[in-house]
């Protein structure tokens, strides 16, 4: 007869650990969530969450953690006790980088001024164009980290990052630059995206057809070969690029390894949802004009709806994205601040959600899957981030109270910001 033996169970390494929060809302599983799984964010309850080295190694009711984890005597330990635990929010559409402001234009917009008006006669996208084509390398940089500074304090830890301001060879490379150099250097993760088919700059006005064919064979290479960006994007809509102009865009970023995303439908039914669907688009984005019909598309498609209420918001539009008709056609939805000198003027990923459930009729739990999980996905960072299960990244955000408080705009909801297992921002 063998004698028994006895096994010790084997205990998890951890060098942090948020203990004995009231819920950890892990938005765990398969991405990207749609339809009515859209509003499941897989919470759990007096709950303790652990990582090693930066990434998330044990996530479990908070009496386990003791007998399942080995922590480092050094080991950060944050008690979350009352408290809310969330993925850091991943905001998937931003115009982190521009020199200049165009506040003057906010005082018009609220006189009465439309966003059409005045970009016709030489405001929005050109002015801010011709001032970032005058701004270096290290003032464009500057300039965008006190405003991820201020993303970061609201709790996002990776956004989308586009040039676009620029509309010509060396100044959209230098966005594309400034954005490589935050990634390296500041706590926010940034994905960098080539966004030359932003508007026709002034010079090309009477020759359209060359500044697009200076896109498809001079900017997209060279983007392309500096590796420099990840994903290329499109303005298709009114007064800006057609859906065969933004197209044929796409399919040359697509070739050179620059993956489709697409502004489609911010100011009219513009057609680029079905350009979104017809050459792959991961996102479509705005979406305050789009139909059913188009919403078909995108979720035949597979394309993921990121939606800006704050844009809408601040530009006047009299109306948001019609996200409860996005999601009960089974179109994945994100949310995205759309951080820009224009209308993009919160960097509150929070904001976006309250705007989302208040002017969009989202529900709390969609909007944070939106501004989480399914953000991550359109990213094609899911793998990584928008979720707080083993294997991925140590990235979150402790509430003050209940998941609610994310809705009151202003109040100090938000105590801890963790980035790869450290804290990096706290009130």
């Amino acid at each position: 007869m063998r004698d028994s033996v006895t096994l010790t169970p084997v205990r998890v390494a951890a060098d942090f650990l948020i203990e004995n929060a009231s819920l950890v809302a892990t938005c765990a599983g398969p991405a990207p969530r749609r339809g009515a799984a859209q509003r499941d964010i897989t919470p759990l309850h007096d709950a303790s969450i652990a990582a090693h080295q930066g990434v998330i190694v044990h996530v479990g009711p908070a009496v386990d953690a003791e007998r399942e984890l080995d922590l480092h005597d050094e080991a950060v330990r944050l008690d979350a006790r009352g408290c809310t635990v969330v993925p850091g929010f991943v905001d998937p559409h931003t115009h982190l980088i521009f020199a200049g402001d165009r506040q003057e234009e906010l005082h018009r917009r609220l006189a009465g001024v439309s966003y059409e008006t005045i970009a016709a006669e030489g405001g929005g996208i050109k002015k801010t164009v011709a001032l970032t084509r005058a701004a270096s390398e290290t003032a464009l940089a500057d300039a965008a980290r006190s405003r991820l500074d201020e993303m970061l304090a609201a709790g996002t830890t990776t956004c989308e990052a586009k040039s676009g301001y620029g509309l010509t060879i060396d100044s959209e490379l230098t966005q594309l630059r400034a954005i490589r150099h935050l990634n390296r250097t500041h706590a926010v993760d940034l994905v960098a995206t080539f966004l030359g088919a932003h508007d026709i700059p002034v010079e090309f006005t009477s020759r359209r057809a060359d500044y697009i064919a200076c896109i498809v064979n001079e900017m997209i290479p060279r983007v392309a070969s500096e590796g420099l960006a990840e994903w290329c994007d499109v303005f298709c809509d009114a007064g800006f690029f057609t859906p065969d102009e933004s197209a044929a865009i796409l399919d040359a970023g697509r070739r050179a390894g620059l993956s489709p995303r697409i502004h489609a439908d911010q100011l009219a039914t513009s057609g680029g949802c079905r350009v979104a669907a017809r050459v792959g688009a991961r996102s479509a984005d705005h979406l305050v004009q789009v139909d059913e019909s188009e919403a078909d598309a995108l979720a035949s498609g597979g394309v993921c709806a990121v939606l800006l209420p704050i844009a809408a918001f601040y530009l006047k539009l009299g109306r948001f994205a019609p996200a409860r008709m996005l999601i009960d056609r089974h179109v994945p939805v994100a949310l995205a601040t759309d951080v820009n000198p224009g209308g993009g003027f919160s960097p509150s990923m929070p904001f976006a959600m309250a705007l989302a459930c208040f002017g969009m009729n989202m529900t709390l739990e969609e909007s944070l899957i939106g501004a989480t999980l399914n953000a991550a996905w359109s990213l094609d960072r899911d793998d990584s981030i928008g979720s707080l299960e083993p294997g991925k990244l140590m990235d979150a955000v402790i509430v003050r109270g209940g998941l609610v408080e994310l809705l009151r705009v202003g109040a100090p909801a938000i105590s801890t910001v963790i980035k790869r297992g450290k804290v990096v921002s706290r009130e």
